[in-house]
């Protein structure tokens, strides 16, 4: 009887222990819908260059781009993992240590997706990304060039909530959040993101609201 007991209780001492750690980490939680829906808070569309183009020459180069970005926010991070684990039937741990994965890899990381229409197809390799506040003047400081890492294509939670459309080019690019002497990059008054895209003479702009998780990492960020 003493040994049933023990059992019993131990056994609802690990059922309440699983329920505080999912309380601590609500995404665990989270249904298939409800984790895609978090990562497709984050996906914006643009496009870059013009809509119509008359030219007689350089007809090898697309006439223009289109664009889609997602900014990786812990958010969306842990949508994306929380979806690889009802796919796989991975346990809370392995889940976490994903989100952990991901979260190492940068201070902030966006995905980006490019489809050039007609042209060549061919994206050139000195397309040009930025991150910075909206309405920023060139020569101006608050902008700072991203690093494409496209190393990133292997960690699972940075592959985004939704299946690959393979008429893009996906790329990821980090950027930091704080300097090297781990103040702030972007000023505590700044609201809202834009994510610069230049391809040739041409940009496209996506601009998000900084949610509050981002500032809780800049925070995180700056005090280790």
């Amino acid at each position: 009887m003493k040994i049933l007991l023990s059992s019993a209780f131990i056994s609802c001492i690990l059922a309440i222990s699983a329920i505080a750690q999912t309380s601590l980490d609500p995404y665990l939680s989270w249904n298939a819908a409800q984790a895609e829906q978090v990562g497709r808070s984050m996906r914006v569309s643009d496009k870059i260059g013009k809509r119509m183009d008359l030219r007689l020459f350089n007809t090898d180069k697309a006439i223009n781009y289109k664009l889609r970005a997602t900014w990786m926010t812990p958010e969306v991070i842990r949508a994306t993992a929380r979806l690889e684990q009802l796919r796989n039937r991975l346990s809370d741990q392995q889940t976490r240590e994903l989100v952990t994965e991901a979260e190492s890899r940068g201070d902030t990381i966006f995905m980006i997706e490019i489809d050039p229409r007609e042209g060549s197809g061919v994206i050139p390799l000195d397309w040009r990304v930025i991150l910075q506040s909206p309405n920023l003047t060139v020569g101006q400081t608050g902008a700072i060039a991203g690093e494409k890492s496209p190393q990133l294509r292997t960690v699972k939670a940075l592959s985004g909530v939704l299946r690959r459309d393979y008429d893009y080019d996906v790329f990821w690019v980090i950027f930091p959040l704080v300097g090297k002497d781990k103040n702030p990059i972007f000023k505590a008054d700044v609201s809202h993101l834009q994510l610069l895209v230049g391809i040739y003479g041409n940009e496209g702009r996506i601009t998000w609201p900084i949610p509050e998780s981002v500032r809780v990492r800049i925070k995180s960020l700056s005090q280790k």
